[in-house]
Protein backbone atom coordinates (compact mmCIF):
# COMPACT_ATOMS: atom_id res chain seq x y z
CA UNK A 1 0.00 0.00 0.00
CA UNK A 2 1.09 3.11 -0.97
CA UNK A 3 1.59 6.31 1.43
CA UNK A 4 0.18 9.74 0.16
CA UNK A 5 3.33 11.81 0.13
CA UNK A 6 4.21 12.12 3.82
CA UNK A 7 5.65 14.90 5.94
CA UNK A 8 8.82 14.73 8.13
CA UNK A 9 9.22 15.64 11.67
CA UNK A 10 10.07 15.43 15.39
CA UNK A 11 7.56 14.33 18.34
CA UNK A 12 7.19 16.95 20.89
CA UNK A 13 4.32 15.09 23.27
CA UNK A 14 1.12 12.81 22.18
CA UNK A 15 -1.49 14.00 24.24
CA UNK A 16 -5.35 13.38 25.24
CA UNK A 17 -4.80 10.33 23.09
CA UNK A 18 -5.78 11.60 19.67
CA UNK A 19 -3.62 14.34 19.79
CA UNK A 20 0.10 14.79 19.06
CA UNK A 21 1.98 18.00 18.75
CA UNK A 22 5.06 18.06 15.82
CA UNK A 23 7.80 19.76 14.85
CA UNK A 24 8.29 19.51 11.07
CA UNK A 25 11.28 19.93 9.31
CA UNK A 26 10.94 23.63 8.19
CA UNK A 27 10.67 24.54 11.90
CA UNK A 28 6.69 24.75 11.87
CA UNK A 29 4.76 23.23 14.94
CA UNK A 30 1.42 21.55 14.13
CA UNK A 31 -0.96 19.28 16.00
CA UNK A 32 -1.56 16.21 14.19
CA UNK A 33 -4.29 13.77 14.98
CA UNK A 34 -3.17 10.36 16.47
CA UNK A 35 -5.13 7.52 14.89
CA UNK A 36 -4.49 4.99 17.40
CA UNK A 37 -6.56 4.15 20.79
CA UNK A 38 -3.26 1.89 22.08
CA UNK A 39 -0.99 3.25 25.05
CA UNK A 40 1.86 2.86 22.04
CA UNK A 41 3.94 2.09 24.22
CA UNK A 42 7.52 2.32 23.26
CA UNK A 43 5.62 4.10 20.19
CA UNK A 44 6.23 7.66 21.52
CA UNK A 45 9.17 8.39 22.53
CA UNK A 46 10.86 12.07 22.72
CA UNK A 47 11.75 13.78 19.72
CA UNK A 48 11.51 10.44 17.65
CA UNK A 49 11.41 10.99 14.21
CA UNK A 50 7.97 10.84 12.62
CA UNK A 51 5.95 11.03 9.37
CA UNK A 52 2.49 12.94 8.94
CA UNK A 53 0.16 12.92 5.94
CA UNK A 54 -1.89 16.63 5.23
CA UNK A 55 -5.15 16.51 4.25
CA UNK A 56 -6.98 19.49 1.88
CA UNK A 57 -9.77 18.48 2.97
CA UNK A 58 -11.14 22.12 4.61
CA UNK A 59 -14.17 20.44 6.79
CA UNK A 60 -11.65 18.36 9.18
CA UNK A 61 -10.49 19.95 12.20
CA UNK A 62 -7.40 18.85 12.39
CA UNK A 63 -4.69 18.55 8.66
CA UNK A 64 -2.56 16.48 9.40
CA UNK A 65 -2.31 12.71 10.34
CA UNK A 66 0.29 10.71 11.89
CA UNK A 67 1.54 7.75 10.68
CA UNK A 68 4.77 6.12 11.14
CA UNK A 69 6.89 6.68 14.26
CA UNK A 70 11.30 6.23 14.45
CA UNK A 71 11.81 3.62 17.57
CA UNK A 72 15.03 3.15 19.20
CA UNK A 73 16.23 5.57 16.37
CA UNK A 74 16.27 2.38 13.99
CA UNK A 75 12.60 0.87 13.00
CA UNK A 76 9.92 2.06 11.89
CA UNK A 77 6.19 1.39 13.21
CA UNK A 78 3.22 2.57 11.66
CA UNK A 79 0.96 4.06 14.36
CA UNK A 80 -2.30 4.74 12.34
CA UNK A 81 -4.52 1.53 13.04
CA UNK A 82 -7.06 2.46 10.53
CA UNK A 83 -4.49 0.96 8.03
CA UNK A 84 -3.13 -2.44 8.75
CA UNK A 85 -6.79 -3.72 7.38
CA UNK A 86 -5.88 -2.09 3.99
CA UNK A 87 -2.72 -3.94 4.34
CA UNK A 88 -4.16 -6.99 4.54
CA UNK A 89 -6.85 -7.04 2.53
CA UNK A 90 -4.18 -6.23 -0.13
CA UNK A 91 -2.49 -9.10 0.77
CA UNK A 92 -5.26 -11.31 0.38
CA UNK A 93 -6.02 -9.42 -2.83
CA UNK A 94 -2.53 -10.41 -4.35
CA UNK A 95 -2.22 -13.75 -2.60
CA UNK A 96 0.66 -12.96 -0.38
CA UNK A 97 -1.12 -14.82 2.94
CA UNK A 98 -0.82 -18.62 2.19
CA UNK A 99 -3.39 -19.52 4.60
CA UNK A 100 -6.10 -17.06 3.13
CA UNK A 101 -5.71 -18.11 -1.09
CA UNK A 102 -8.24 -19.24 -2.97
CA UNK A 103 -11.65 -17.20 -1.97
CA UNK A 104 -13.28 -15.66 -4.56
CA UNK A 105 -14.93 -12.73 -2.52
CA UNK A 106 -13.87 -10.47 -0.29
CA UNK A 107 -15.58 -7.97 1.69
CA UNK A 108 -14.72 -5.24 4.43
CA UNK A 109 -16.46 -4.12 7.91
CA UNK A 110 -19.71 -7.39 7.89
CA UNK A 111 -21.64 -6.99 10.74
CA UNK A 112 -20.98 -10.44 12.52
CA UNK A 113 -21.79 -11.46 16.30
CA UNK A 114 -23.53 -8.90 19.17
CA UNK A 115 -22.75 -5.67 17.32
CA UNK A 116 -19.21 -6.11 15.86
CA UNK A 117 -18.03 -5.98 12.15
CA UNK A 118 -15.35 -8.33 10.86
CA UNK A 119 -12.76 -6.66 9.34
CA UNK A 120 -12.74 -8.99 6.17
CA UNK A 121 -15.12 -11.73 5.59
CA UNK A 122 -14.00 -13.85 2.80
CA UNK A 123 -15.90 -16.27 0.37
CA UNK A 124 -16.09 -19.16 -1.63
CA UNK A 125 -18.68 -21.73 -2.82
CA UNK A 126 -16.87 -24.46 -2.20
CA UNK A 127 -15.43 -23.63 0.92
CA UNK A 128 -16.78 -22.26 4.14
CA UNK A 129 -16.74 -18.74 5.21
CA UNK A 130 -13.79 -17.38 6.47
CA UNK A 131 -13.91 -14.48 9.08
CA UNK A 132 -10.51 -12.23 9.30
CA UNK A 133 -9.54 -10.43 12.59
CA UNK A 134 -7.07 -7.86 11.76
CA UNK A 135 -5.35 -6.16 14.77
CA UNK A 136 -1.94 -3.96 14.43
CA UNK A 137 1.06 -5.28 16.58
CA UNK A 138 3.78 -2.17 17.20
CA UNK A 139 5.14 -3.51 20.95
CA UNK A 140 8.32 -4.21 20.63
CA UNK A 141 10.40 -4.97 24.38
CA UNK A 142 13.44 -6.66 23.27
CA UNK A 143 15.07 -9.83 21.72
CA UNK A 144 13.19 -8.63 18.64
CA UNK A 145 10.00 -9.85 20.69
CA UNK A 146 6.76 -8.00 19.63
CA UNK A 147 3.31 -8.10 21.88
CA UNK A 148 -0.34 -7.49 21.35
CA UNK A 149 -2.30 -5.82 23.30
CA UNK A 150 -0.04 -3.02 24.43
CA UNK A 151 -3.27 -1.90 26.72
CA UNK A 152 -5.95 -3.84 28.46
CA UNK A 153 -8.75 -4.85 25.81
CA UNK A 154 -12.15 -5.77 26.85
CA UNK A 155 -13.18 -5.32 22.90
CA UNK A 156 -10.28 -7.61 22.18
CA UNK A 157 -11.50 -9.95 23.72
CA UNK A 158 -15.45 -9.99 23.10
CA UNK A 159 -13.63 -10.10 19.26
CA UNK A 160 -12.44 -13.16 20.41
CA UNK A 161 -15.20 -15.17 21.60
CA UNK A 162 -17.21 -13.81 18.58
CA UNK A 163 -14.55 -15.27 16.02
CA UNK A 164 -14.75 -18.59 18.30
CA UNK A 165 -18.58 -18.77 17.62
CA UNK A 166 -18.08 -18.26 13.67
CA UNK A 167 -15.88 -21.79 14.38
CA UNK A 168 -18.76 -23.50 16.41
CA UNK A 169 -21.40 -22.78 13.51
CA UNK A 170 -19.20 -24.17 11.18
CA UNK A 171 -17.43 -21.52 9.37
CA UNK A 172 -13.63 -20.50 9.62
CA UNK A 173 -12.21 -17.73 11.89
CA UNK A 174 -8.82 -16.11 11.93
CA UNK A 175 -6.86 -13.83 14.19
CA UNK A 176 -4.54 -12.09 11.91
CA UNK A 177 -1.58 -9.98 13.73
CA UNK A 178 -0.19 -7.15 11.33
CA UNK A 179 2.65 -6.33 12.28
CA UNK A 180 3.41 -2.82 12.04
CA UNK A 181 7.00 -2.58 13.63
CA UNK A 182 10.31 -3.64 11.59
CA UNK A 183 12.04 -4.46 14.93
CA UNK A 184 9.48 -7.53 15.45
CA UNK A 185 10.30 -10.89 14.79
CA UNK A 186 7.93 -12.75 16.61
CA UNK A 187 4.52 -12.18 18.54
CA UNK A 188 2.97 -13.22 21.74
CA UNK A 189 0.34 -12.01 23.31
CA UNK A 190 0.74 -9.73 26.22
CA UNK A 191 -0.02 -11.52 29.61
CA UNK A 192 2.27 -8.62 31.75
CA UNK A 193 -0.50 -6.24 30.43
CA UNK A 194 -3.57 -7.73 29.83
CA UNK A 195 -3.95 -11.67 31.32
CA UNK A 196 -7.33 -11.85 30.39
CA UNK A 197 -6.60 -11.46 26.92
CA UNK A 198 -3.69 -14.26 27.66
CA UNK A 199 -6.11 -16.59 28.81
CA UNK A 200 -9.07 -15.78 26.33
CA UNK A 201 -6.45 -16.36 23.34
CA UNK A 202 -5.08 -19.59 24.70
CA UNK A 203 -8.63 -20.25 25.45
CA UNK A 204 -10.54 -19.83 21.51
CA UNK A 205 -7.21 -21.64 19.88
CA UNK A 206 -8.56 -24.78 21.62
CA UNK A 207 -11.98 -24.24 19.80
CA UNK A 208 -10.31 -23.65 16.35
CA UNK A 209 -9.66 -20.18 16.10
CA UNK A 210 -6.52 -19.53 13.95
CA UNK A 211 -3.80 -17.73 14.42
CA UNK A 212 -1.56 -15.94 12.38
CA UNK A 213 1.56 -13.01 12.27
CA UNK A 214 2.40 -11.12 9.14
CA UNK A 215 5.34 -8.83 9.11
CA UNK A 216 5.42 -5.97 7.15
CA UNK A 217 8.07 -3.55 5.26
CA UNK A 218 7.50 0.09 6.33
CA UNK A 219 9.05 3.21 4.42
CA UNK A 220 7.97 6.95 4.45
CA UNK A 221 6.42 5.65 0.92
CA UNK A 222 4.14 2.18 1.53
CA UNK A 223 3.57 -0.49 4.02
CA UNK A 224 3.53 -3.78 2.73
CA UNK A 225 3.25 -7.71 3.86
CA UNK A 226 6.44 -9.52 3.33
CA UNK A 227 6.68 -12.42 5.78
CA UNK A 228 5.09 -14.72 8.04
CA UNK A 229 5.72 -14.73 12.11
CA UNK A 230 6.01 -17.37 14.79
CA UNK A 231 3.38 -17.03 17.09
CA UNK A 232 4.32 -18.27 20.72
CA UNK A 233 1.05 -18.75 22.77
CA UNK A 234 3.49 -20.52 25.45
Amino acid sequence: MQFPELIEGRLIKRYKRFLADIELLNGEVVTAHCPNTGSMRRCQQDNARVWVSKSDNPKRKLAYTWEIVEVDQQYLACINTGLPNKVIGEAIEQNAIAELVGYANKKAEVKYGTGSRIDWLLSDEAKPLCYVEVKNVTLFEEDGQGYFPDAVTDRGRKHLYELAEMVAQGHRAVLMFCVSHTGIQSVKPAEHIDPKYTAAIKEVVQQGVEVLAYQTDITPQSIEIVRKLQVDLG
